[in-house]
């Protein structure tokens, strides 16, 4: 090979490859390695090389896919949210399931995906909120969005269990779902702290006490 072909098939080789949306592409593995980095550890925490390490990635490609490492988190947030939402849509859409039953499923299928993996991983959106205090303000706005999205799912959720007669027809959906997500970011976090699922199910039993409630259900039929 001449050294003009070999000058030419080097800067091919260090050009990112025209197609990122194959799972095994570059760009891909780094946001699937960021992914899992950060539901377990913080953003702060993981350096860029290390997470070009765990993806197998060359050292000095990040900045051909990312224009930065605060441009790296966004669209980490933005590619959790799209994967938690095709989640949340799985479980609540579910017209086999009462829609009460949808809610349990959603967290029976959290709660087992905690536990494979030991509890060390969390929810990528909670843990970057608690660590706002550290983060590129352009942060706050995008996780709180996301929030703001999960808690809507949640709500046509329980209105289709007040449609059911499920749940009394007093309760307010959207208020319910805001303290469903309050409360469910901290069970995760606690039970990550801890190793073991016991917050989430103590969560989970009181949620459903409170909602299921019948003396408010012979309320609402006596109204």
């Amino acid at each position: 090979m001449n050294s003009e072909a070999s000058v030419s098939e080097r800067r091919r080789r260090g050009r990112p490859p025209k197609d990122q949306s194959q799972p095994n592409a570059p760009r891909a593995r780094l946001l699937r390695t960021g992914l899992a980095m950060l539901t377990e550890k913080g953003f702060s925490a993981v350096g860029v090389e290390e997470i070009l390490a765990a993806a197998d990635v060359p050292k000095g490609s990040f900045y051909h896919y990312f224009g930065s490492k605060e441009a790296f988190g966004l669209e980490l947030i933005d590619t959790y949210a799209a994967y938690f939402a095709r989640k949340l849509d799985r479980w609540f859409d579910d017209g086999t399931r009462a829609p009460l039953d949808r809610l349990r499923d959603f967290i029976a299928d959290a709660r087992s995906g905690m536990a494979r993996h030991f509890y060390r991983r969390g929810c990528l959106v909670g843990n970057l909120g608690q660590e706002m205090g550290a983060l590129p303000e352009p942060f706050r706005q995008r996780l709180a969005a996301v929030f703001r999205d999960w808690e809507a799912r949640t709500s046509r959720c329980l209105r289709a269990a007040q449609r059911a007669g499920d749940i009394p027809k007093s309760l307010d959906c959207d208020s319910l779902a805001h303290f469903f997500w309050i409360g469910w970011e901290g069970a995760v976090l606690r039970a990550k702290l801890e190793r073991r699922p016991e917050a989430l199910d103590v969560f989970a039993r009181g949620f459903f006490a409170m909602i299921e409630a019948k003396d408010m259900r012979t309320h609402d039929r006596e109204q």
